[in-house]
C-alpha cells in the first residue's frame, strides 16, 4: 500500500520560503515519478511541479517557475518542494503525489497516489 506523508507547511510572510517534504512508503520509491499539486480555497486543484523517477528531469507550472524547486532523495524515499519568494496567491493545501507508471515519462497527469495535504499560508 503506497503511503505519502507531507510535512513542512505553515504560515509565512510574503517573500519568505518554505520547504515541503514528502515521505513515501509501500513500494520502490525510485521507480516512480513524483509531483506536487495544490488547491486554493474555492479553486480547482492545480499542478505545481513534477520530477522523474531518477530525478533527471523536472517540470513546473508557469506560476511557480523560477521560485519553486522540486527534488528527491531516492535513498531516503523522500521528495521535496523548495518554495522561495512566496506570494499570497501561493496559499493553498499542497499535495504530494506519486505516479502509477513504472519509470514513466514526465507528465502533469496520471498520478494515482495522493498524500493528505499540508497547508501553506502566505500573508501579505
Amino acid at each position: 500500500q503506497v503511503q505519502l506523508v507531507e510535512s513542512g507547511g505553515g504560515l509565512v510572510q510574503a517573500g519568505g520560503s518554505l520547504r515541503l517534504s514528502c515521505a513515501a512508503s509501500g513500494r520502490t520509491f525510485s521507480n516512480y515519478n513524483m509531483a506536487w499539486f495544490r488547491q486554493a480555497p474555492g479553486k480547482e486543484r492545480e499542478f505545481v511541479a513534477a520530477i522523474t523517477w531518477a530525478g533527471g528531469s523536472t517540470n513546473y507550472a508557469d506560476s511557480v517557475k523560477g521560485r519553486f524547486t522540486i527534488s528527491r532523495e531516492n535513498a531516503k524515499n523522500t521528495a521535496y518542494l523548495q518554495m522561495n519568494s512566496l506570494k499570497p496567491e501561493d496559499t493553498a493545501v499542497y499535495y504530494c503525489v506519486s505516479s502509477s507508471y513504472y519509470r514513466g515519462s514526465l507528465r502533469r497527469s496520471g498520478y494515482d497516489y495522493w498524500g493528505q495535504g499540508t497547508q501553506v499560508t502566505v500573508s501579505s
